[in-house]
């Protein structure tokens, strides 16, 4: 068997860093993890390719050699994947389809021969099975969730890696919170199942065998879902690692806000090489809190909280949302402040939305006010029910806030406020490479020469080089972020 492996493209969003990807000379923000991974389930005699449609053009020549094109993505790259299911359809090539997206909304997409649905460990085997006895069935569904024992380690010979900032990897899977607009419970559970410790540096130690260097991302829906073992056996494990390697890699991912909750899990993380974390920390109102169902949000100082994680050496991302049915008339406004206030830099704020499956999708359809399906994409000022709030002071106020966080002014004193409250671990050793060069004289030269507002990128330099000179670097690479993001609220 020829088997073609395609990641369909991904539109300019707010984490594509489409326009900061420039400065670096970079294609990509991340991998394919699940397609690679899927790869390695394949038999060995099988051949396989695999084009990313982010950094390589798809060829018809590309699809002709296939017996079967492997399709799989998410939301926001909807467009993408109809598009080569199409074009195989017109080549006369089949499709096998899978991921997130097809399993949640299956029935949105004609033109595929193979459904392989829920998660490719339970699903695939059955599929190549078949498929080997020439009886391919059109659906393959699974009940439950695989132990992730089962996952081989992503096949990364097939990458074109030099095209990609940062590289993805994965630990666990599932969250043992039930947020009401998340569709993780649905796709993945709330028991997170995760990897052992062998398993999961044997992954990283192929990665590493590859000569990357650099970002790597661990792409878990809740990384620290399962603290216990965190701290027992993955994290010593790996700072045991990670200090024999010469610390290759520094990692990213995702968690709940509670991590700052544990002094040691944070100090275990950083010195494991972990630099920042995503955290879904959605509003400041209470009531709002306790409607979507985040109580691990609730009675607490967020600020606070992200001021404790700051000053452990993570910087913080976040996730906010407006348009809670119990957001008052100066949610903008709290939301603003709040934003400010805490120096989360890299700030996503998006309209609430109600994913196919969600418990909020299944409450807003009883009270009939689903209105289409998610766009997937996170801030599009799109919404796809019928807000308790007037829609146009919606809209209206959800545009003020973006323009105000995102502006040169509002966003350049953030990056101040950060700086200032983020220490940087003492371990670190900042490495000046040719790339990083790079992107300093661009950014010279496009945020500090060309665009309009540059006297706040020359007073972020300033402020970083003679009062904090060590963390420099951070603030070239903030200032490159704000110019993505000015974009892309230019786009909303």
């Amino acid at each position: 068997m020829k088997i073609l492996l395609v990641h369909p493209k991904t539109p300019s969003t707010f984490w594509s860093f489409s326009d900061a990807l420039k400065f670096i000379s970079k294609k990509s923000s991340g991998i394919p993890l699940g397609l690679i991974t899927v790869a390695g389930m394949l038999p060995k005699e099988w051949e396989r390719k695999l084009i990313d449609l982010n950094v390589s053009p798809l060829k018809d020549k590309h699809i002709l050699w296939a017996d079967y094109v492997f399709l799989s993505g998410m939301n926001i790259q909807i467009k993408s994947f109809k598009n080569v299911i199409k074009r195989c359809n017109q080549l006369g090539v089949k499709v096998v389809a899978g991921g997130p997206m097809v399993t949640s909304a299956q029935r949105e997409f004609m033109g595929v021969d193979h459904f392989v649905l829920n998660e490719a460990e339970a699903t695939l085997p059955r599929f190549i099975r078949d498929l080997k006895k020439g009886k391919p069935q059109p659906i393959y569904k699974s009940e439950g969730f695989p132990e992730l024992s089962t996952s081989p380690a992503p096949q990364w010979e097939l990458l074109e890696m030099r095209k990609y900032a940062g590289m993805s990897i994965q630990y666990s899977r599932g969250c043992p919170y039930n947020c009401e607009f998340c569709s993780i419970p649905m796709l993945n559970g709330r028991k997170p199942r995760t990897k052992s410790k062998e398993q999961f540096l044997y992954e990283l130690e192929t990665l590493y065998k590859t000569g990357w260097r650099g970002s790597v991302f661990i792409v878990d829906d809740n990384f620290i879902g399962k603290k216990t073992i965190l701290k027992s056996e993955i994290l010593p494990g790996l700072i045991e690692w990670s200090k024999a390697k010469n610390y290759p890699f520094h990692f990213n991912t995702e968690a709940t806000i509670n991590l700052a909750d544990d002094e040691k899990l944070v100090k275990l993380m950083v010195k494991a090489g972990f630099e920042s974390a995503f955290i879904g920390i959605e509003t400041p109102n209470e009531e709002s809190l306790a409607e979507c169902g985040k109580y691990h949000n609730q009675k607490r100082d967020m600020v606070d909280s992200v001021r404790k994680l700051q000053h452990h050496g993570l910087q913080i991302q976040g996730g906010f949302i407006v348009g809670f049915d119990s957001d008052p008339p100066n949610i903008f406004k709290r939301q603003i402040d709040f934003i400010q206030k805490s120096g989360i830099v890299t700030a996503m704020v998006g309209l609430l939305n109600a994913p196919l499956g969600t418990r909020l999708y299944k409450r807003l359809k009883s009270e009939d006010r689903l209105v289409n399906l998610t766009t997937g994409d996170n801030m599009d000022g799109s919404i796809n029910f019928i807000p308790k709030m007037n829609y146009k002071k919606l809209v209206k106020g959800y545009k003020e806030l973006l323009s105000t966080i995102y502006s040169q002014k509002q966003y350049y004193e953030r990056v101040k406020t950060f700086i200032k409250e983020y220490q940087m671990p003492l371990k670190k050793v900042s490495s000046i490479n040719f790339s990083d060069i790079r992107a300093l004289l661009k950014s010279i030269l496009k945020l500090g020469l060309i665009e309009k507002g540059k006297r706040y990128y020359w007073k972020l330099m300033a402020f970083s080089l003679f009062k904090y000179p060590k963390k420099f670097p951070l603030a070239v690479e903030m200032a490159i972020y704000g110019f993505h993001f000015r974009r892309v609220v230019k786009r909303v």
